[in-house]
């Protein structure tokens, strides 16, 4: 991405109109102490203290922590999680993966990598469940962040 560093944990992310197929990236040195809330993608480089939610995906880079839920459609985690990870279509958890928590995901859709660690409990559905994911909060701007701080 930046500087010539090619990045191997990258998910592929449809094309949509308007914020569908936006990407907000928390870079690497970032710390957000708040709920973050967008209706396209989000990676995390970074430290996020509090809930993030994207309409689309979340993917939490090796290096990147999230302290607190994380609720989206598709999961890519190869960073640090603690509290709950909910994923209504897709979860993958890749070998440098650190959750402590509970999942909910699509037992059909869950890509476990050798090497990931998980301390916590799962829940894996197979049919038409609704894994109660969330809306998130409706502001002016699709994007909403709380308590931005660069150290």
């Amino acid at each position: 991405m930046l500087g010539g560093k090619k990045s191997t944990d990258r998910a592929a992310l449809p094309r949509g109109s308007g914020n569908e197929g936006t990407m907000s990236i928390i870079g690497s040195g970032m710390n957000i102490v708040g709920d973050l809330s967008t209706d396209g993608s989000v990676r995390v480089e970074g430290r996020i203290e509090g809930t993030v939610r994207a309409g689309k995906t979340v993917i939490i880079t090796n290096g990147g922590e999230v302290v607190g839920d994380v609720l989206t459609q598709d999961a890519v985690i190869g960073g640090m999680v603690r509290g709950t990870v909910v994923a209504e279509s897709r979860l993958e958890m890749q070998a440098t993966c650190d959750i402590e928590g509970s999942i909910r995901a699509r037992s059909k859709h869950l890509k476990l990598e050798e090497g990931c660690r998980f301390s916590g409990q799962i829940q894996m559905l197979d049919g038409g469940e609704a894994l109660a994911l969330p809306a998130p909060a409706r502001v002016e701007n699709s994007t909403q962040m709380q308590g931005l701080s660069t150290p």
